[in-house]
């Protein structure tokens, strides 16, 4: 520790002494310029002392992470000529990078990686595979400044002789293009001179360097990427797509759209689990579950007496009328119509441009994986031993359950407890965290479980299920551990709703070497790509969200940058993507909220508007829940909003128009809504916030005013 206040302090002591006798002037090329013929004559007279304090100055500049660095490179060209001022600045720009990352490595590293050693555990495993690869890039195309990658390798597990020996070798085509461009400057006499074809040609090559080189370097990992595999001469067609749900279905249409030749390839159902076992059932079990509790109020609207049973079979029968009514929207008919060649099969991928199905091998351009994901059963013991139920087993059902246990309190859990208990079930909700929605505001939690209470579910939050006994009379006994000990919850069925896997199994992924997160989702770039550049990947398999719209959008990204990218690509952008909780009342969401700001650092001021004041809302009996809108503080810039309430899920879309298009809460104020209309919450929501934001000084002058008038 000692040791690491000296360096700091003699570091401290250097940048004063350069910044306290303003030194750094002379890192000016104007004042380079100005002294060029003193320079020069000091050049003349000691060559070698010169161009060693030239040397030793350019390394202390760039191991102090000095500004300064780029100029002393054009200086080294008018000073010193191509040649010699190549070398002098590549070796000293390489030995001062060396130094400031050996000390950042020695005062920061270990500090750094102690405490955020698990966040960056995936980033170090990258680096001790591909570190110098990355570093290379970098040099090439510097993103961010030098100085930056010099410290930010430091805190990695990079070493200090691939360190060194990377960025000489990376730094020497942009130092030899600087240092050109200096031998140039050096000839600049007269405004005339700024037009000499010698010198706009050096200053167009310092332009495009950054554009070759990038190109360079996305054509060398691409080869090393498919290095090994034979390319097919010819190809059957432009895109392969695996998976034939929501992602896979809208990339399968793009590329239809655009008359690209597409093969779609889906195992078992078109349509895939948003379809068959996920948003459509879910929501219309939702549906026939809140027509039961309003039958239950309806005393609230006025009516003495309304009866209705519950038949689950009959609920169920419904259910897949629903699915089976909007089948042949995903329907192998209306694909192959639109140009999409359909294949039933298991796909396999067995090089960068073939799949195998069913025996056939076809040959491809580029192909997108969008396999889904499938319901994550975690390993209780004895869990095997019952029938246990999850989203995909679920619709099956014909015999309500007396006692149902639901473990998990996502959005999966909280949607389909309420549900359940609404029909007729009694319900316990079995959560190992402190909230439910773990992803949302506590105020947005805290509304869910009292409306989950409200509807007779039995809510147990901080409770881990810790194994499972199968009863001899039938049902089982859930063993929980709490924070006062362990308890146990009898039942007849167990929903498993824990969340979902990513489905990467016999896709033949490892041959090719692409690799997974430790969620099991595939990791990809910016652009969806893989780490083979012309198998992407997009929906569930993915990541980060597990959402049908999200899944679209991602397939947007990864047909057009699979189709076009040799032309240009497009980073797919989650800012604008909104979330919704298929509870009753909803929770949507959309940006930051109040716990992300918290944990990004991030100061934000809070409006809300409830519903208890909406016109509407209490016409309808619905007269509970919020709308909360994040903006900077004394600016109307939308960070994000959450609205809990009757039809969240429509109303966070417009807040989803206006942040994509910078539309700030004055405008939606000046919006004119229909009365009354739920729509009226936002208007309301960004009336606080006007108020808040009222010009005291000039309402006290208009008061005066007023008066004075009267």
């Amino acid at each position: 520790m000692l040791k690491k206040t000296l360096l700091a302090l003699a570091i401290l002591a250097l940048l004063m002494v350069v910044y306290g006798l303003d030194l750094h002037q002379y890192l000016d090329l104007a004042a380079l310029q100005e002294r060029r013929g003193e320079l020069d004559g000091l050049l003349d007279a000691h060559p070698l002392w010169f161009m060693l304090g030239f040397f030793l100055v350019y390394v202390v500049v760039t191991a102090l992470s000095i500004p300064g660095a780029a100029v002393m490179t054009l200086a080294g060209g008018f000073l010193f000529g191509l040649l010699w001022g190549a070398l002098l600045v590549s070796l000293a720009s390489t030995l001062g990078a060396t130094l400031a990352f050996m000390i950042a490595r020695f005062l920061f590293h270990d500090a750094v990686q102690q405490r955020y050693g698990d966040k960056l555990r995936t980033l170090n495993r990258g680096i001790e595979r591909e570190g110098a690869f990355y570093l290379f890039a970098l040099r090439l195309v510097p993103i961010f400044p030098f100085f930056v990658i010099n410290i930010a390798m430091a805190l990695t597990p990079l070493k200090a002789m691939p360190f060194m020996l990377v960025s000489w070798v990376g730094m020497l085509p942009a130092t030899v293009v600087y240092v050109n461009a200096g031998t140039q400057l050096a000839r600049i006499d007269s405004a005339g001179d700024v037009l000499s074809p010698v010198l706009i040609g050096s200053f167009v090559l310092l332009g495009l360097f950054p554009l070759i080189t990038k190109r360079i370097m996305e054509w060398t990992k691409r080869r090393r990427a498919l290095k090994g595999w034979k390319k097919p001469s010819t190809f059957d067609r432009n895109l392969v797509v695996i998976g034939a749900g929501s992602g896979g279905l809208v990339a399968a249409l793009i590329a239809a759209t655009v008359k690209a030749r597409v093969s779609l390839i889906e195992r078992d159902k078109m349509g895939g689990d948003c379809l068959n076992t996920g948003c459509v059932p879910s929501k219309a079990l939702i549906r026939s579950a809140a027509f039961m509790a309003q039958a239950k109020k309806a005393d609230q609207l006025g009516f003495s007496q309304v009866q209705a049973t519950v038949n689950l079979k009959d609920v169920m029968a419904r259910v897949q009328r629903v699915i089976k009514t909007i089948e042949p929207h995903d329907s192998v008919e209306r694909f192959e119509s639109l140009g999409v060649d359909c294949i039933q099969g298991e796909a396999r991928i067995i090089s960068p441009w073939e799949v195998e199905v069913e025996g056939r091998r076809l040959t491809t351009r580029n192909i997108i994986v969008a396999t889904g994901s499938a319901p994550f059963v975690p390993p209780i013991p004895g869990l095997d031993e019952i029938d246990y139920l999850t989203t995909d087993s679920l619709w099956s059902l014909e015999t309500q359950a007396r006692r149902l246990v639901v473990l998990g309190g996502g959005p999966i859990g909280c949607e389909l407890s309420q549900a359940f208990a609404r029909l007729g079930s009694k319900v316990t909700q079995v959560e190992m965290a402190g909230q439910l929605l773990g992803r949302e505001d506590e105020d947005a939690a805290e509304f869910t479980r009292q409306n989950l209470l409200n509807d007779g579910v039995d809510v147990r939050l901080n409770h881990k299920a810790t194994r499972v006994e199968a009863l001899d009379e039938g049902g089982f006994r859930l063993h929980l551990q709490t924070p006062e000990g362990e308890i146990t919850v009898e039942g007849d069925r167990l929903l498993v709703a824990v969340g979902r896997r990513a489905v990467t199994e016999k896709l033949g992924l490892g041959q090719l070497g692409i690799t997974t997160r430790p969620n099991g989702t595939i990791e990809t770039d910016a652009f969806l790509r893989t780490r083979v550049p012309n198998i992407f990947a997009c929906g569930d398999v993915a990541g980060p969200f597990q959402f049908t719209h999200a899944a679209s959008h991602q397939a947007w990204h990864a047909a057009v940058n699979a189709l076009f990218g040799w032309a240009k690509r497009f980073r797919v952008d989650y800012r604008f993507l909104p979330w919704v909780t298929f509870t009753e009342p909803q929770v949507a969401r959309l940006g930051l909220n109040e716990r992300d700001a918290q944990e990004r650092g991030v100061t934000v001021e809070v409006t809300r508007y409830d519903f208890a004041e909406l016109d509407r809302a209490i016409a309808d009996e619905s007269a509970s829940g919020f709308v909360k809108v994040l903006t900077p503080p004394g600016k109307d810039r939308i960070l994000g909003a959450t609205i809990v309430g009757p039809q969240a899920g429509e109303l966070i879309s417009q807040f989803t128009l206006a942040m994509k298009n910078g539309i700030g809460l004055n405008k939606l104020l000046s919006t004119i809504y229909p009365y009354p209309t739920l729509g009226e919450a936002n208007k309301f929501a960004a009336g606080n916030w006007k108020k808040a934001h009222a010009p005291q000084g000039v309402l006290r002058l208009m008061e005066r005013l007023f008066r004075w008038q009267c």
